[in-house]
């Protein structure tokens, strides 16, 4: 699967497509370089270009938590909770979900992604121009810091030598299939916060962390504390994401 959410890679393609980059057939081939088919309404990338959207913004919303995606249908925000993910317009309002899935017989599998789009209200212009690369910065390394110290105290560390090794054995340090006009401040607070989010989500699923005889309560508590790190850092993602996305469109400096 994408090492991105489809939607962060997707919300700067699009946004650069908009402002001189690659013409939309273009700029989803190289937002998606690594899947095999990519389908859906995506035509309203190009209605939305021409009723002067200037920007595609990404959210990264959950069950419970949905704030940082407009406000919209019963069935536009379950299907974004269930996905974990959308891009959105701000000024007309509407939002695109994707579902990634796999296709093909057994040992020629291929991985599609395809979009939804939904009605949604619009966002303030200020909503997001209020955020700042140095607050998601410090924020998120204020909640590293007190998720480290939850770990020690519940015990059960996730980051002991041996899940470190199988945790990070899948994990790529460097992101790709970025555009050239991405700030390089922002994209650094979004390789943190990604590789962040894939680690807790990997860790989770570890089955080598029980051998140190994890009783169920520790395990319990150590489940949600890598929830609640996986939804800190991907809020920083999505966050960090629009920074640039708004650099890209000239709203504000890079």
């Amino acid at each position: 699967m994408p090492e991105l959410p489809a939607s962060v890679r997707l919300s700067l393609w699009v946004t650069a497509s908009w402002h001189g980059g690659p013409g939309t057939t273009a700029a989803l081939a190289r937002a998606f370089p690594d899947l095999d088919h990519v389908a859906g309404d995506l035509a309203r990338l190009d209605v939305w270009r021409d009723l002067g959207e200037q920007a595609l913004f990404v959210a990264l919303p959950r069950p419970g938590d949905l704030s940082r995606m407009p406000r919209g249908s019963t069935a536009a925000t379950a299907h974004a909770a269930d996905a974990g993910e959308c891009v959105f317009v701000a000024g007309i309002g509407g939002v695109l979900v994707p579902a990634l899935s796999e296709f093909g017989p057994e040992g020629d599998v291929g991985v599609r992604v395809d979009w939804t789009a939904y009605e949604a209200d619009p966002v303030p212009r200020h909503r997001m121009e209020m955020l700042d690369l140095r607050e998601i910065e410090r924020d998120l390394m204020r909640q590293l810091r007190e998720h480290t110290a939850r770990f020690e105290e519940v015990g059960g560390h996730p980051w002991g030598d041996e899940a470190r090794a199988e945790a990070l054995a899948e994990l790529d340090t460097a992101l790709w299939g970025i555009p050239p006009a991405t700030s390089g401040r922002a994209l650094r607070i979004m390789a943190l916060a990604a590789n962040l989010s894939r680690l807790a989500h990997r860790t989770a699923g570890l089955t080598s962390l029980g051998s140190s005889g994890l009783d169920a309560g520790t395990a319990a508590d150590r489940g949600i504390l890598l929830r609640n790190l996986a939804a800190d850092a991907d809020n920083a993602l999505a966050d960090a994401t629009n920074v640039a996305v708004m650099s890209i469109a000239g709203w504000r400096p890079a």
